[in-house]
Parts: C-alpha cells; structure tokens; sequence
C-alpha cells in the first residue's frame, strides 16, 4: 500500500550530518483561474532550507562571488514562487536561518517573515526588483510580485515504504530521499501574481505537494505527476486518480543505482506501484527523456510481475523555466534542469498484456536535467 499518509517524513529532517550539509524542500503546485477573464493559471511555492547548522542571522548564497571564492557553504531559506505557461517566471526571496521559526515535532509549521508553511496552510509573498533578479542571477530569477494564501487538503499520498523510513533516515542511507505526502492534493484560496487576482478552488486546483531531502542531487533528475486526467475508454474525468514518477540514479552511500524511478498511480480507489525497492515485484524500468528545440520529451516504461505502466508525457519549453539549485557542498551542478506544469500525454495501464486503461493527463508536473561541467 503506497497511499499512506505519514506526516513525520513532512517534519523537518536537516539534524545530525544533515545539518552541516544537507537540504530539505517542501514543493507545491497548483492551478488558479482569473475571475474577470477565466483564464487559467498554473502556480507553484517552495520553501528549500539548506545547511541551518550555525544559525546565521544573514543567508549565505554559495554562488555569490564572494562566497564562492571563500569557499563558504550555503546556508538559508528560500521561498521560491512562480508561474508557467507562455509568461513563465519565477521569484526568489532569501532568509538567514535565525530568522525562521520551525516546529519540528508533527504537524510540521515554518514561520519566516510573512511567509508560512504547515501541513495544511501555505501563506506569503515575494516581490523582486530589477536589481534584485540581477544579484539572484545565479537562481534564473526574475523580476515580479506573487502572494498567495492557501488552505490545502492532502487527499492521496505515495508513500515510497521502507526506503524513506525512520531507519533509513537515521543512517542518512541515501543521498536524496522522496515523500509525496498529497500527489493528489485540494488547494483552496487566492493567489496575487502581478498584482492580478486568481481564485484557487479545491475542484480544478489540479494540487500536488511533496518533499525532498537530502545531502545532495540526483542525475538525471526525473520527475512527472498529474491528478487532472480522464480515460479514452470510457471519456469520463477521473476525479480519484493521480500518478506520480520520480528519481533518475539514486545512491546509497557511495554506490549508484542506475536508471531506477519509483513510481505509483492511484488509479480510481485501486493501486498501481512500480517501487524497485520492493524487489519482490521485480520491477524493471526503461525511460527516455529528449530535448528538442521545441520541447522536453518524456518516455516511461516499467513493469512488475502483474502490471504495466507506460507514461508518455510532452511540455514546450517556452512554457517551462530553467531551475538552479547549489548542492549543500556549495558547488552548483545542475546548469540545465528543466521544470514545468502544464505538460500533457498518455499513460496507459495493463495487467500483464491487458489494457486497464488509456488515460489523457493534463497539468503534469515535469522535470529533466543531467549534470552539466
């Protein structure tokens, strides 16, 4: 069973090693629609801590010039939020790590300034200047304003088991680890972007909000998800249904796992997992993931013994962002990681050569990138 819900793997977890370099993210997305033009919009709001240990009154940005000639770790808050579509941008806000206030024990709260985060709120705002975007070049900032003030309802969960659990983590076993504690999630609230209103309900928020962890990136970095989705064979939406893909070259200590993605699709009220860490399902995957001058293009195959799930999934780069984010060593490996939210394809589900279902997804979360010199 992957739609468990555990909020303790949502608490915070940079203590021990981690504190000294490690990250920890909370990730949320989201749709909004305009109530004077019904135009839609897709949003998305990170809180990414890394490296707390010391407690500075003011962020270390790794990347500046300074610091990264001194050889300094990174050591903040960031609030990250933005947009994608045709206007894709995205803002970024730094606070010293003295200037948070986390509760650790479940339920989870982050305080910082205006900006605020629990297992079921999310409030804030970020405002960048020209010059600002300029100094937070490093980060792919732009210029621009967004508040927002959600409530959020975590409806399905993909629990990955035993490889993110209390024993795992306390070993720090590996290097990056993954809890998705709404894949399916109902947002609910207003979000300012530009100074334009948008309406966010619980029935087309299309809301996903998940966590990573860790002491470092993986290479490739894969992650695809959507609940707005709807069945060729028998046409209607599904309401109870999300997907969720991710991971690339997962590590354990110094030994890398090749090519392995975790992957779940709740697929009206019945589970559908493809978890490599559950060798007793002898899951096997194969991906693809192309760039072309247009698009990022996604192709996933994996099979247990009973089930097989093929995800083909397609986001033009304009309406996408380039992401950086520096490694808690301080060095920035990912020169071209592409994120978006408003991919769309198919993914189709068979047991054994049966088809289950041909199902069209709308509003996928994506993301690709490889490690670049």
């Amino acid at each position: 069973m992957f739609n468990r819900h555990d909020i303790s793997r949502n608490t915070f977890q940079l203590t021990g090693k981690l504190a000294r370099q490690g990250y920890d993210w909370w990730w949320h997305s989201f749709t909004g629609t305009n109530p004077e033009t019904g135009e839609k919009k897709s949003f998305f709001v990170e809180y990414f801590i890394c490296n707390p240990y010391g407690n500075r009154e003011k962020p270390v940005l790794g990347q500046s010039p300074v610091n990264k000639k001194e050889g300094r770790k990174p050591s903040y808050l960031m609030v990250k939020a933005g947009t994608w579509g045709n206007d894709a941008a995205q803002l970024h806000k730094f606070f010293g790590i003295r200037k948070i206030e986390l509760r650790q024990e479940p339920p989870f709260e982050l305080v910082a300034g205006e900006c605020y985060l629990s297992e079921d709120a999310l409030k804030g705002s970020v405002a960048v200047s020209e010059e600002d975007a300029k100094y937070y070049k490093e980060w792919m900032c732009d210029a621009g304003s967004m508040s927002w003030s959600l409530v959020m309802d975590k409806k399905i969960a993909f629990n990955v088991g035993y490889g993110a659990g209390r024993v795992m983590r306390r070993l720090n076993a590996f290097e990056m680890f993954w809890h998705a504690e709404g894949m399916k999630t109902a947002y609910k609230g207003e979000v300012l972007w530009n100074g334009k209103k948008y309406i966010v309900s619980p029935k087309d928020s299309y809301g996903y909000a998940d966590k990573n962890w860790g002491s470092n990136f993986t290479s490739p970095w894969v992650w695809l998800s959507s609940c707005h989705m709807k069945s060729e064979i028998t046409g209607k939406w599904l309401d109870n249904s999300a997907f969720d893909i991710g991971g690339g070259c997962p590590k354990i200590g110094r030994f890398a796992l090749r090519r392995k993605l975790l992957a779940a699709f709740w697929h009206e009220g019945k589970e559908y997992e493809f978890n490599f860490s559950k060798f007793w399902t002898f899951c096997r995957t194969k991906f693809e993931c192309r760039e072309s001058r247009s698009q990022i293009c996604w192709h996933v195959d994996q099979r247990t013994l009973r089930y097989r799930m093929v995800t083909d999934i397609v986001c033009s780069k304009k309406e996408m962002l380039l992401v950086n984010y520096e490694s808690p060593d301080g060095q920035k490996r990912h020169n071209r990681l592409w994120n978006g939210g408003t991919g769309r394809g198919k993914v189709q589900l068979y047991r054994g050569k049966k088809l289950i279902d041909r199902i069209q997804v709308f509003n996928v979360g994506c993301e690709y990138g490889e490690y670049t010199k």
